[in-house]
């Protein structure tokens, strides 16, 4: 190496400055190969890059859109799902209302429908009693006819006079029971 720096100081060059003839040839290869970058390599670069953004933007944009038609569907279900609470509830409240009611007016039929039957049961009752207290005047009243005859010793089968008799005799017992009852 010394002896090519020497050999190259002896003919006056330098062998630090390059040859003009090497420099046009690169500059001439860089040239075309610039030219050839920038004409088609730069531009399918540039393609791709464009495409991978609007890639990007638009999965982001059609991103943005569906998360608003879900926050839009949502708050619309959420909507509903008060909406149909609320239905519920009142539904609720109607039938509450609808059974009270129907409670009210069973409770007042059996009310009514017990009134009439214990009314019947009274009127039952107070007719039998009647039928019961016209039957043991009518065999007391013969009874007592009968035992009056035979301890007076005369027939008293004329009507007029065993009605009276009858009469007189049931009036004594009705006194006398009075006075014991009290």
């Amino acid at each position: 190496m010394n002896q090519l720096i020497i050999s190259a100081a002896a003919e006056g060059t330098n062998p630090l400055v390059p040859n003009v003839w090497e420099m046009g040839v690169v500059f001439a290869g860089f040239a075309v190969l610039m030219f050839i970058v920038v004409k088609y390599v730069v531009p399918m670069f540039e393609k791709t890059f464009a495409e991978r953004a609007e890639a990007i933007e638009g999965g982001i944009a059609k991103a943005e859109k569906a998360q608003a038609e879900a926050s839009a569907a949502l708050e619309e279900y959420k909507q509903q799902l008060t909406d149909a609470r609320a239905e519920a509830n009142r539904i609720r409240e109607e039938a509450r209302a609808e059974g009270a009611q129907i409670l009210a007016d069973l409770k007042e039929k059996a009310a009514v429908e017990s009134a009439r039957i214990t009314a019947q049961a009274h009127a039952a009752i107070q007719s039998e009693r009647q039928a019961a207290v016209v039957s043991l005047r009518t065999e007391v009243g013969t009874l007592a006819t009968t035992l009056a005859g035979r301890i007076v010793g005369e027939s008293l089968e004329d009507d007029a006079r065993s009605a009276r008799v009858v009469d007189r005799f049931l009036a004594d017992l009705e006194n006398q029971n009075a006075g014991a009852a009290k």
